[in-house]
């Protein structure tokens, strides 16, 4: 689903990774981190794909809450497990939007 996003200006923060061959709770992890994602103040929506490359880009009003829900408690143990097992690369780039616009047939 594509998320449905304010007008800019906004932040967007892109999570590009690759995953190791462990599972071990890593699809439970990831629903907790978009449920709770969303309940961060400045939270404005996500979208995300996973093939052989996974992209997840969320969407934040300020770097202010881009900084806080990396400061989360739950966050950071998602992002230890991470590193630790479950991705064997990943980049994370913050942009500012400064311009969008959508195409919809629905």
């Amino acid at each position: 689903m594509i998320a449905n996003t304010p007008k800019p200006p906004y932040y967007a923060v892109i999570f590009t990774s690759t995953r190791t061959a462990v599972d071990d709770g890593y699809a439970a992890m990831s629903e907790k981190m978009v449920e709770l994602a969303k309940k961060q103040p400045g939270y404005l929506g996500h979208e995300s794909a996973r093939n052989e490359v996974g992209i997840t880009v969320s969407y934040w009003e300020s770097l202010e809450a881009i900084k806080n829900w990396k400061a989360v408690v739950d966050h950071l143990e998602a992002q230890h497990k991470g590193r630790k097992q479950w991705y064997s690369a990943y980049t994370t780039r913050i942009c500012l939007v400064e311009r969008d616009y959508s195409f919809s047939n629905e």
